[in-house]
């Protein structure tokens, strides 16, 4: 506009000044409180659910650009958005985080930017501190679990529950003969009533189930970008839910040269709660397992007859055989199971077309490798011990299916 050339200035200080005065006014105006609600137990390695709750203090509507800040160790999607709020009005905003590894981490806050008034100035300003989290092992799957148990469909993991059949159940109750098992009969009881009877059995619970992991140097190979322990971690807990479920005493023992953690079995979900404390920032040390002074130490502190399952690693015929040497403390009191995790990329070298000398090598060595370790089997089935090898996705279900098998047959 001609002729105003000369309040440039003036009209600059008032609009530098109105901005100033601005931002000074958003930054004490609180305009919006956050809340964010979490799972109590976060999984690793699956997607988790994160809810922020945005409510707007005052009457006028206002739009806010929201960051939540997640754990390092966690990929996320959807935790930066825009909102609109009206006076007064609460809205709810959910977004996934992947934690990549088990520990103790923390969100590093959630972040809000305002309009100030006249919309000259954006505030951003923390509105959540940092706020520790504890990552576990897959806890969603024992979630499934029990949905699919409760429901009767536990067939979509892959495991079947079949009849009980045989004795050696504890006994429930009497009932009238229905051609049933002979062996089954009681006489005393029929001689009284004066027709046959037989008993009703139902599976021996209260027994004991003792979970060991190996944490030392074994441990610390990956398959599938993941530590073995790790999914050594998923099966051991889904496993321990499963027993307890059944009305087993469970327990648990860390091992690498030392024993890092022992809990003696016991029933209820709170002896769960308890493992899953110590299995949650458990990690594999680069040293050499004691399985001598493991077992030995499980020995002189648990002496009921119980299912030992054994997450370890067993490359060839010698470590097998210094596992088996070691086991022979226990091995005549309780039900052994030695458990290990197989890579699936050995089949995927398998099933590869030979095309020229990288592959003609690569399935060379899978075969090798593979050869190793099944000699490494037979020695541990030969020194009495029952092995159990899977690749990671089909761990817990083949180690809870013998667990159901191992009661349907009263092995323990």
């Amino acid at each position: 506009m001609p002729g105003l050339e000369r309040y440039v200035i003036l009209y600059n200080i008032v609009l530098l000044s109105a901005w100033f005065f601005s931002g000074k006014a958003a930054q004490k105006w609180d305009p919006v409180r956050a809340k964010r609600i979490t799972d109590t137990v976060l999984s690793v390695r699956v997607k988790n659910t994160v809810e922020v709750e945005l409510e707007n203090n005052g009457q006028l509507p206002v739009t806010i650009h929201v960051r939540d800040e997640v754990p390092e160790n966690c990929t996320s999607e959807g935790n930066q958005f825009k909102i609109r709020l009206k006076g007064r009005e609460v809205k709810s905003k959910k977004y996934t985080i992947t934690p990549t590894s088990r520990g103790e981490w923390e969100f590093r806050g959630l972040y809000v930017r305002y309009p100030g008034p006249l919309g000259l100035a954006q505030v951003q300003k923390e509105i959540l501190p940092p706020n520790p989290v504890r990552v576990y092992p897959n806890v969603k799957a024992v979630e499934e679990f029990e949905l699919l148990k409760q429901t009767g469909h536990l067939s979509h993991l892959g495991m079947r529950q079949s009849r009980i059949k045989g004795l050696g159940m504890e006994f429930e109750s009497l009932r009238d003969y229905n051609e049933d098992d002979y062996r089954k009969i009681d006489w005393k009881a029929s001689a009284r009533r004066g027709k046959l009877v037989v008993r009703n059995f139902e599976q021996e619970t209260n027994q004991g189930v003792m979970v060991c992991v190996d944490i030392g140097r074994h441990m610390l190979g990956e398959v599938d970008g993941v530590r073995k322990l790790d999914h050594c971690l998923d099966a051991a807990l889904l496993f321990l839910h499963s027993a307890e479920r059944a009305g087993d005493q469970v327990g648990l023992m860390l091992f690498n040269d030392t024993v890092e953690k022992y809990i003696a079995p016991r029933r209820g979900k709170a002896q769960v709660a308890r493992l899953l404390e110590a299995l949650y920032d458990a990690q594999a040390q680069p040293v050499q397992p004691n399985y001598n002074q493991a077992f030995s130490y499980l020995a002189t502190r648990w002496k009921k007859r119980s299912l030992v399952v054994i997450f370890t690693d067993a490359e060839n015929a010698d470590q097998a055989g210094i596992i088996s040497s070691a086991l022979a403390t226990i091995r005549r009191r309780h039900l052994v199971y030695v458990v290990r995790v197989s890579d699936p990329k050995l089949r995927e070298f398998l099933n590869t077309d030979v095309t020229g000398d990288r592959e003609l090598f690569d399935q060379a060595a899978a075969l090798w490798y593979i050869g190793d370790r099944r000699r490494a089997e037979v020695s541990l089935r030969n020194a009495g011990l029952h092995s159990l090898e899977a690749e990671p996705q089909d761990l817990a279900r083949e180690l809870v299916t013998a667990y159901l098998r191992i009661k349907r047959l009263s092995l323990i």
